[in-house]
């Protein structure tokens, strides 16, 4: 399954999900500081999707109130 989701309050334009309902498959980001959101899917793929939002729930890029993980994590939080 496919999920899409339009982060908030980040460089980064669009997410998409590729999971199977308990683990993440593969992340793709549009926009964003490119080489560290490629590091962050690299990372999540093949993790549990609680495990994720675990570990990047309420991570903030500087003085902003969210960050692209964190962003990440609330897409995830969408499919539970």
């Amino acid at each position: 399954m496919v999920l899409e989701y339009t982060p908030k309050g980040t460089c980064s334009r669009k997410f998409i999900i590729e999971h199977d309902g308990q683990k993440v498959l593969s992340l793709q980001v549009i926009g964003g500081c490119n080489g560290n959101l490629k590091g962050i899917a690299a990372l999540v793929k093949g993790m549990d999707i609680k495990e994720v939002i675990s570990r990047l729930d309420g991570i903030k890029c500087g003085f902003k109130d969210t960050s692209c993980p964190d962003q990440l994590a609330q897409a995830l939080k969408n499919l539970l």
